[in-house]
Formats: structure tokens, sequence, C-alpha cells
């Protein structure tokens, strides 16, 4: 049997549409880091971005199970002594939205140059509104 690899001429990128309304974030950050992935296609090769496009709307209304709204906390340091800074989940919500989706897939994708290409075919809005409508994304249930 001979192994076939990816080629990046060879891609073709589908664009899907993720509505995040009241799912579970890390259920949801799992299966869109598969897409990004691509470890959903038959051609994928882990060396080789193959993964599609991932439109997100709605991420302020994400869920999240047990007492997480008020115990899980972002870091971010400034780089200066006594300059780390923190806010729990529900800070991060009324603030950033986009940042917890954003953040929770990240983590989940490689930690290489890989991993930060394929974040950057992930798009995140706190509403229903998204400016890919030409780009045609294929509504999918996750």
């Amino acid at each position: 049997m001979k192994t076939t690899w990816a080629k990046k001429d060879e891609l073709n990128r589908n664009w899907y549409l993720v509505d995040v309304r009241d799912k579970v974030l890390g259920r949801v950050a799992s299966q869109i880091a598969k897409i990004l992935m691509g470890k959903h296609k038959p051609e994928y090769t882990p060396f080789i971005d193959s993964g599609d496009f991932v439109v997100v709307v709605n991420a302020e209304k994400i869920a999240v199970t047990g007492k997480k709204m008020s115990d899980k906390y972002y870091y971010r340091h400034s780089g200066y002594l006594g300059g780390l800074k923190s806010k729990n989940l529900e800070q991060m919500l009324d603030s950033k939205p986009e940042d917890v989706v954003r953040l929770a897939v990240k983590r989940m994708l490689p930690k290489n140059k890989l991993g930060r290409q394929m974040l950057n075919k992930l798009k995140v809005y706190s509403g229903q509104e998204h400016p890919h409508d030409a780009q045609k994304p294929v509504s999918i249930e996750l």
C-alpha cells in the first residue's frame, strides 16, 4: 500500500459557520480545532495545514458547566514586576467574548508555526452578524 500526502496546491478549503449559542465551551472548541487541523478530511496530513475556515457567531452566549464562571481565570503579564493581571470567565465574557472562544481553540491546536497558521482560519464574532457572507459558509451543528 502506498501512503499519499496532501499537497498545498491540491487542497480545497471550505467555510463553515458555527453557532455556539448555549453550547458547552470545551466541547465546541475541541470540534472546531479538529476542523481547523483538517482531521475530518480523508486527506489529513499532520505536517500540512489541510484544515478549513470556521466562522463562529454568538460567542457571548457560550455555556460552561459547573462553577467556571467564577472559578476559571485568564492570566496575562505586562512584563514588569508585579504585572500579572487576571480576569475570571464572567468578566472576560463581558469585555471580550471573542477571546474566550479563540483562547479555548488556540490551546487545543499544535504549539508551533503550523498551529498559528491554523488559528488564522478561525473567525469569531460576539453577535449574529459576520462579514463572510461572500464565502458562503455552510452552517454545521456541533
